[in-house]
């Protein structure tokens, strides 16, 4: 398989010694190059001395050696760069498009790396390398997990700057609109995100001070006062809502068949968080700002207290009463908020101005943070990995789902470890 090859090569898992071309010249790999996922040679920058001359250039790697003319490498200007082919069968010569010959390298992949992979890409638990783990020197696994923090970080900044990009670029909305997403606990998390996006809150900032006004236009426009009325809080809402809506020519509302409910607890209910958010945007005038400045975990609990209006304190949907209880974010809904909303906003916002001490920050923050505790964590944990702070299981969680749910153990340091090992 070819991306074993390019494994094979980038982390030089052959012989360093006793390497010849197919027609008898010494090779010496000096440096392997760097991997090149996109267009082009796969390695560029090689630095490598065949015979007695000393080559800097790209490598370019195949199964087969006709595979070189089968991609029309030898009509490519771009693969002239190429000072050696690497393959596993040399079945052709290869050569530049002004027909030089490109020396070739024979190299086969180490049958104990070919058997450790098809052990990853079959094994039926999780994590597939938990028999090297846990003996992973310390020094190592945290190499790693901190790398995979920033890439979560990095991959959650690119999600944040599709939201402003969506958006006019309003940091102040983009960040409600991130907070909305996280309140979704998942099961409703696009559905919020969508909602959120909808609301014109140039329009809403007109009744900002009216809260019944506010949760009139966020429940309208989340579809759920389209219903018969349940009550005679609704239909106060529901005859508020019409007539905002044609005051403010409010035509984009969601589809209430896109909230779900089954296996949520009430507290989680899209009425709850609605009315909850309600409230947030009416006493929140500068959240985004206060935000970006706290430099603490308890500064951040202060900004993230929330309520509702009477009517929720004795109700989770239209119509059906409840016992009366204050519906405030617990300190778990904090948590996920600060991890998931809060914290990578505050990195997004220091890439955005240039400010490595909010980037450094938010780093800092997550360490403060008890680690989360889930299916993925515990995985992990069983594995041998110490799972303590926000910040590891951050990275753990971008372990798993970007490296082992799509089984791309080739590109993991921990695949790398069980790969490389003989048993």
């Amino acid at each position: 398989m070819e991306h074993l090859l390019h494994y094979v090569w980038k982390h030089k898992i052959f012989p360093l010694h006793d390497l010849q071309t197919t027609n008898g010249l010494t090779v010496e790999v000096l440096d392997s190059g760097l991997h090149n996922t996109h267009a082009g040679p796969d390695f560029f920058n090689a630095k490598l001395k065949i015979g007695d001359t000393l080559w800097v250039g790209n490598v370019e790697i195949h199964l087969n050696a006709s595979d070189w003319d089968r991609h029309g490498h030898q009509h490519d200007a771009n693969y002239d760069s190429v000072i050696l082919h690497v393959v596993a069968c040399s079945d052709s010569a290869t050569k530049r498009s002004n027909g030089e010959l490109i020396p070739q390298l024979l190299l086969e992949c180490p049958s104990h790396v070919r058997s450790n992979y098809r052990e990853l890409y079959k094994a039926d638990v999780a994590p597939a390398c938990y028999s090297v783990v846990g003996s992973l020197p310390k020094i190592s696994i945290r190499s790693w997990l901190a790398a995979l923090q920033t890439e979560r970080f990095e991959q959650k900044t690119e999600a944040i700057k599709q939201r402003l990009a969506d958006i006019g670029n309003n940091w102040e909305d983009a960040f409600f609109i991130t907070l909305a997403r996280y309140l979704g606990v998942g099961l409703n998390g696009d559905a919020f995100e969508a909602w959120a996006k909808k609301i014109p809150f140039r329009l809403v900032d007109k009744v900002r001070d009216d809260l019944f006004k506010v949760e009139a236009i966020f429940l309208g426009v989340a579809g759920l006062l389209d219903a018969e009325a349940e009550d005679e809080y609704m239909q106060k809402l529901k005859r508020e809502f019409q007539y905002l809506r044609r005051a403010y020519s409010i035509n984009d509302t969601l589809d209430a068949a896109r909230w779900k409910f089954l296996r949520l607890r009430p507290d989680n209910f899209p009425h709850v968080r609605l009315a909850q958010l309600s409230y947030w945007y009416c006493q929140s005038r500068t959240l985004f700002s206060k935000a970006m400045d706290a430099t603490s975990i308890e500064q951040l609990r202060e900004l993230l207290v929330t309520n509702t209006s009477d009517y929720w304190k004795e109700h989770y949907v239209f119509g059906k009463s409840s016992p009366h209880r204050e519906k405030k974010l617990g300190t778990t809904a904090q948590n996920i908020l600060i991890i998931n909303a809060v914290v990578p906003f505050l990195y997004a916002y220091g890439l955005h101005r240039s400010n490595e001490v909010l980037c450094e920050r938010a780093g800092n923050l997550l360490e403060e943070l008890k680690a989360e505790n889930n299916f993925i964590t515990r995985l992990w944990a069983a594995a041998g990995i110490e799972v303590s702070t926000a910040a590891d299981s951050q990275a753990i969680i971008q372990l798993h789902r970007s490296y082992c749910e799509p089984k791309k153990c080739l590109y993991c340091r921990f695949g790398y470890e069980y790969l490389r090992h003989k048993g």
